[in-house]
């Protein structure tokens, strides 16, 4: 039993044995401390377990934990390939106990594993225990049967674990493997311990105090046990290899390189392909744990840990893009440990062949300037801080690729230069930034993202993490507390909550510790990614270095989701009905609805908007994943992906596909670019319904919808309100339509009847006697003048029309009162006599005695208006008088 699985499987069924429960290896971005970039020891996913803010319903548990030593303040990168040990990745074997048994269980499980199930050799091992722990040493001698010379006690912080300043810690016990005199080094505690013939490959820590302040502990109530074994390192003994790229897992890795390059993996060119192997590892179990290459945060570790595997694959002359290809092997490997690897095995290799293909166009940008600015450099010169800095800023060169390369040779970068340069163009952008128009209160933004980076999102794929505070502000300047009751911003390294950006609304949750509280009413985006968390504190205070739960109001975010994916959905579909032109120019994404702006001509029709929602349903009902990858923006445009109105974007996007065309089912039928969250499923939406559309600006339509329940209650809504119209027509559901237009058209026809009654009884009835009463001689003139009521203002001019047939020629002046006490006159002059008579000044004369201002229209017919009703006969006596004096002239 040597091999890297079943040293895994004999650890775990072991352990199990003896009444641990086996707990899944927890994902490579902590869960539960934000104070990591990544999970860096098993022990990560049990913290708040051991700290008491967590139970569970095992006391003792082991684990495969998979480990990641490559940002921060555990960094190993630059090491991996060149030594025999460090890796990026690897798996921690750890057992546990949460107040169940102590030293003795720990020691007596430790040796009864490594002396009877890893059969190791007992003349080959030692131990050590911390100086004062006379415990521990006691029970090594009397479990293993150790001699005194082979118990070692170590006085140094090496054998004494802590989890920070405060809190759980307590001595350590390491056990040491002597791989004999052949290997240069001497025991833990003397002269030549950083040799590596004493190799520790299993660490015992007694967590039995807490740590109150500096120089004052007091015993844990409940001592508990965390161990760590690394699996590469104990297979590397087992196996007897020096190295741990000699174990089995790694030679197969390894073969896999030198066969797709043709170079031999023992050759002068060994380290790349160790450095291959490790980082095919570490980029794969990323991708598969969530992570993605970006320019911040642990995207870009994850970044330089895949550029620095590809140059290595460029030394080796591989002629296309390598690191895919080794996909296949890994997961031969390790999939069954770890099913992540297999489920996700598609997503990396797309993600490791579009990191090469455009790493290997800036590797011949990059290399080509490197090689001639250092052509005159010998070993031991200094490579230009400048140029090292202009490969960064223009061609994207990452500083420690420029140093890998020259490395070789014996070239150092000047790296104090190259901070020069870095931060006189961060001076640059300060004062171009200055002049861009920003408000005063907005300029501590900028100071804050140039102090602490961009906030690291996590909420792509959940809505509950760890933030660490590093900044708070009230009323717009920076502070150091925030009390109770008080409104304020805070800022985290990393966050679940997403900030308002492209249509979509932020998030809004709750932030959490012990006595602590913290409401989140919106999240907005500042300068260069800072996610700013305004709210207010509802219990307790806060301050800077605060670790904080963070939980994002789950049914906002998922309805959120839902309407976001449907604006995609919709966009596609209306495409489709209406044609290519169609582009979004806005958006809103709302929990309750979305807003969709486009270009288009003129208003959809109803047979339109239906099509548009039968495809999007289509869409939706079939259910198919929402994949995201990222890419360089221009192969995205290129590969058909369509960028969203308003939305800036960087050299890298994020690309968005959903649903399956209907006549391709290996094409998408939506694909964009987007930095919002989305829906895991199209069938997650549930449905999508258009409730309205209207104008925004000459050619630009507007729609709005609903999905899911919002778009259920809307329709139970119109359906409850239909079934109340039917009841009310006295007709079925399916007839009500035909029997509302019937009586829509019912009421017009009687509302004509009436008003040509009112026209009739107004004018004095139907015959011609009544006629000629209202007209009278003014000055050779003939004048129709009067006084009427409850007609509507629009039958007015027909009335006047109609006075002038009846008089032939003359003047007409018919004023009357409306139901709502207001006055209104209409003047008419026959077309034989506009030349003398304008109807405009007629009607004035009439508007005046009204309480009006005026009058407007034609010189044959006007109209004019006021507020006294009860002025009607002063009118038209004034109409008469302006008459007689016009006629005088």
């Amino acid at each position: 039993m040597s091999g890297v699985n079943q040293i895994r499987s004999t650890f775990l069924d072991y352990f199990s044995r003896n009444g641990h429960e086996k707990v899944a290896s927890s994902p490579l971005v902590p869960q539960n401390d934000p104070t990591l970039m990544f999970t860096n020891a098993g022990m990560v996913q049990f913290k708040n377990v051991f700290t008491g803010f967590e139970k569970r319903h095992y006391a003792r548990a082991a684990t495969a934990q998979k480990c990641m030593r490559a940002g921060g303040k555990h960094n190993d990168l630059d090491n991996v390939g060149y030594t025999a040990r460090h890796l990026t990745f690897f798996e921690m074997l750890g057992n546990f106990s949460f107040g169940d048994y102590f030293k003795e269980g720990a020691i007596e499980l430790a040796w009864n594993f490594v002396s009877r199930e890893l059969a190791l050799p007992r003349e080959k091992l030692l131990v050590t225990v911390y100086h004062d722990d006379d415990e521990a040493f006691s029970l090594w001698k009397k479990i293993a049967g150790f001699s005194d010379d082979r118990i070692i006690r170590i006085p140094t912080a090496d054998n004494f674990w802590s989890m920070g300043d405060v809190g759980p810690c307590g001595p350590c016990s390491e056990i040491f493997f002597d791989q004999g005199d052949s290997v240069a080094g001497g025991p833990p505690g003397s002269p030549d311990e950083d040799g590596d013939r004493f190799l520790e490959f299993w660490n015992l820590v007694f967590m039995q105090y807490e740590q109150i302040a500096p120089g004052e502990r007091a015993p844990l109530p409940r001592p508990s046990i965390d161990t760590g074994m690394g699996l590469e390192r104990i297979a590397a003994l087992l196996q007897g290899v020096q190295s741990v790229f000699e174990v089995d897992l790694f030679r197969r890795l390894i073969g896999a390189v030198a066969e797709a390059t043709s170079v031999d993996s023992a050759g002068p060119q060994a380290a790349s392909h160790r450095v291959i192997a490790d980082h095919l590892r570490a980029s794969a179990f990323l991708v598969a744990d969530g992570v993605t290459p970006s320019n911040e945060g642990r995207g870009y570790v994850l970044r330089r840990i895949m550029r620095r595997a590809m140059r290595h694959a460029q030394l080796l002359g591989a002629a296309e893009p390598l690191m895919h290809r080794l996909v296949g092997e890994l997961v031969s490997e390790m999939g069954l440990a770890y099913p992540e690897l297999t489920r996700a095995e598609s997503l990396i290799r797309d993600t490791l062949l579009t990191e090469e293909t455009r790493f290997r166009q800036t590797l011949v940008r990059g290399l080509s300037i490197l090689d001639e600015e250092s052509a005159s450099l010998t070993a031991g010169a200094s490579f230009s801080g400048e140029t090292a800095f202009k490969l960064y800023d223009t061609y994207g060169f990452p500083l420690d690729l420029t140093e890998d390369a020259l490395r070789p040779r014996g070239i150092v970068v000047d790296k104090a230069a190259f901070e020069t340069a870095m931060e006189r163009q961060r001076a640059e952008a300060r004062k171009a930034w200055a002049g861009s128009g920003e408000t005063a209160t907005e300029a501590v933004w900028f100071a804050l993202e140039e102090r602490l980076g961009a906030t690291e999102f996590l909420g792509y794929d959940r809505e509950k993490s760890e933030g660490q505070i590093v900044a708070l502000l009230h009323e717009g300047a920076e502070t150091f507390r925030l009390e109770t009751g008080a409104r304020g911003a805070v800022l985290l390294n990393q966050t679940p909550f997403y900030a308002e950006s492209g249509g979509q609304i932020g998030d809004i949750g709750v932030m959490r510790a012990k006595g602590v509280r913290f409401r989140v009413t919106n999240t907005q985006k500042k300068v260069h990614g800072l996610f700013v968390h305004e709210g207010v504190v509802e219990e307790g205070a806060l301050t800077p270095g605060l670790a904080l739960e963070l939980e994002v109001e789950h049914a906002r975010r998922n309805a959120v989701r839902a309407n976001h994916s449907a604006t995609h959905i919709l966009h596609e579909a209306l495409r489709r009905v209406l044609g290519d032109h169609v582009a979004q120019k806005g958006s809103l994404v709302a929990p309750d609805r979305l807003r969709f702006d486009f270009t288009h001509p003129k208003p959809l029709t109803e047979e339109e908007i239906a099509a548009v929602e039968q495809i999007a349903n289509e869409v939706v009902q079939d259910n198919a994943p929402v994949e995201t990858r990222l890419m360089g923006q221009d192969e995205a445009i290129r590969s058909g992906a369509r960028a969203l109105f308003g939305e800036k974007y960087g050299d890298e996007v994020r690309v968005v596909a959903m649903g399956h065309a209907p006549v391709d089912a290996d094409r998408a039928f939506s694909v964009e670019l987007c930095g919002g969250t989305h829906v895991r499923r199209t069938g997650d939406i549930g449905l999508i319904s258009v409730v309205s559309q209207g104008a925004v600006a000459s050619g630009v339509r507007r729609i709005e919808a609903k999905t899911a329940e919002g778009a259920r209650a809307q329709l139970v809504s119109e359906a409850k309100a239909l079934r109340e119209i039917a009841a009310l027509v006295r007709a079925s559901v399916e007839e009500a339509p035909a029997r509302l237009a019937s009586l829509i058209e019912e009421r017009k026809t009687l509302e004509r009847e009436l008003a040509d009654a009112k026209r009739k009884l107004a004018m004095g009835g139907g015959g011609g006697n009544g006629a000629a009463e209202p007209v009278r001689d003014v000055a050779g003139i003939k004048l129709f003048a009067k006084a009427v009521g409850g007609i509507d203002a629009k039958d007015l001019k027909s009335l006047v029309d109609e006075a002038k047939k009846t008089i032939g020629s003359g003047v007409v002046a018919i004023a009357n009162a409306s139901t709502d006490g207001k006055a209104g006159v209409v003047v008419g002059v026959t077309a034989d006599l506009t030349a003398r008579f304008n109807a405009i000044d007629l009607v004035r004369a009439a508007s005046e005695k009204l309480g009006g201002k005026g009058g407007g229209g034609r010189p044959d017919l006007a109209q004019a208006g006021g507020p006294d009703a009860s002025a009607l006969d002063a009118a038209l006596a004034a109409v008469e008088e302006t008459l007689r004096q016009k006629a005088a002239q």
